[in-house]
Order: structure tokens, then C-alpha cells, then sequence
């Protein structure tokens, strides 16, 4: 499996895997995405979506992956060429989206859209679709720590949650340490503002740096 993940600059991907289903002169367009990694990982979930609507008149599909959405594929799977395909993947292209799989499940409902019909059709389906999951944009953010005592460890949580930082993992050891993703900005701000909080007795400490998730 060739992957075409990229841990060097932030990008922009589906929020998650899920499903939504529009209606268009009586003809059913489900949209399905997904993230995929890898070519391989996009057959599969495309694969897999053929087989849960195997009764179907078309599965068409589009995916972009790689940083810049450097690999794309698209299929218009027995629908007039280019009428699916290419709108779908214009979708993700114009969206921004990597590392990002798209199908669209056609039932025909017995009127004719044409070819301008069909490339409305099959768009909006991706774009709702995206819509409608979400979309998060993965960035590199600076983790830092920050270890209390027991005895401060409560006063200093509820503190924490009523701010501006979101916190993340609480752990209990010896100490009580509290884990943050923070902005480089509004690091430093937590740095400032943790001193200032506890007297100078904690100190939000420089753990490294990690790709995270933010919803756009």
C-alpha cells in the first residue's frame, strides 16, 4: 500500500465517515465520504459502498489525496462521461479537501435530468454531503503540560475549563498533569496566564508538537 499521508503542513479533510441523501426529480442521490490514506483505502470504501447498494444504477466516485491533492481519480461508473466525475471531484478540488473519498449512489426515479442536470446533481450531492459531515483542517499545534498538586489540581482544572484553552488529557501520577493543543500564539498566552494563576508554582511545559484535528 503506498501512503499518501503528509505530517509536514497543515491540510483540510472530511471531519469524518457519513452519509447524505438528496432527492432530484424523483431520483435519489446518496453521498457517502470518507477519509482515505492510500488509493488502496479509497477502493475499498468505494468497493464497500457498491456492495451496500449493489441495486444501484450507478455508484460514482471521486477522491483526492496527498498533500496538494496531488493524487486524484474519479469514475462516472455508466452515467454520460464527465456528467458525475468531474463535478464531484471539482467539489473537492474547490473545497480544498484532501486525504478525501466521495461516492455517489444514484437510484433513477424515472425522469431524465439530461447533462447539465446530472453535473448540478452530482455536485451538490458531494457539496452537501461535505457540508453536512463537516470539514476539519488537521494543524500542526504545540503541546504543552502543566503538573499541580493534588491539593491545587481541582482549583486549577475548573480554571483551565473556563477559559480560552481547551484542555485535553487530565493524568494522575504522583502529580495531576494537565495536557493542552495549543495555537503557538495561544501558548504563549497560556504560559503567561498559568504563571500568573498559580503564583508562579506550575509552568506549562514544552512536550512537542502534534497534528490535530480543528473543525473549519
Amino acid at each position: 500500500m503506498t501512503d499518501f499521508t503528509t505530517d509536514q503542513e497543515p491540510i483540510r479533510i472530511v471531519a469524518g465517515t457519513g452519509i447524505h441523501e438528496i432527492e432530484i426529480r424523483k431520483s435519489r442521490f446518496i453521498g457517502s465520504v470518507t477519509r482515505a490514506t492510500s488509493e488502496d483505502e479509497a477502493r475499498a470504501f468505494i468497493e464497500s459502498v457498491r456492495k451496500h447498494h449493489w441495486d444501484a444504477n450507478h455508484n460514482c466516485s471521486a477522491w483526492a489525496i496527498g498533500p496538494g491533492q496531488r493524487w486524484q481519480r474519479s469514475s462516472d461508473d455508466g452515467e454520460p462521461a464527465g456528467t458525475a466525475c468531474v463535478p464531484m471531484l471539482e467539489v473537492l478540488k474547490r473545497r480544498g479537501v484532501t486525504n478525501t473519498v466521495a461516492v455517489v449512489t444514484r437510484y433513477f426515479g424515472g425522469i431524465k435530468l439530461g447533462a447539465g442536470g446530472l453535473i448540478r446533481a452530482y455536485g451538490q450531492t458531494v457539496s452537501e454531503t461535505l457540508d453536512a459531515i463537516g470539514i476539519a483542517e488537521r494543524r500542526p499545534l504545540e503541546i504543552v503540560q502543566v503538573r499541580v498538586s493534588y491539593d491545587d489540581a481541582g482549583r486549577i482544572e475548573h480554571a483551565i475549563r473556563a477559559s480560552e484553552f481547551p484542555l485535553g488529557d487530565v493524568r494522575y501520577g504522583a502529580e495531576v498533569t494537565f495536557e493542552l493543543a495549543l495555537e503557538p500564539d495561544a501558548a504563549q498566552r497560556f504560559r503567561s496566564w498559568i504563571a500568573e494563576l498559580t503564583a508562579g508554582r506550575a509552568e506549562a511545559v514544552h512536550c512537542g508538537q502534534r497534528f490535530v484535528d480543528v473543525p473549519v
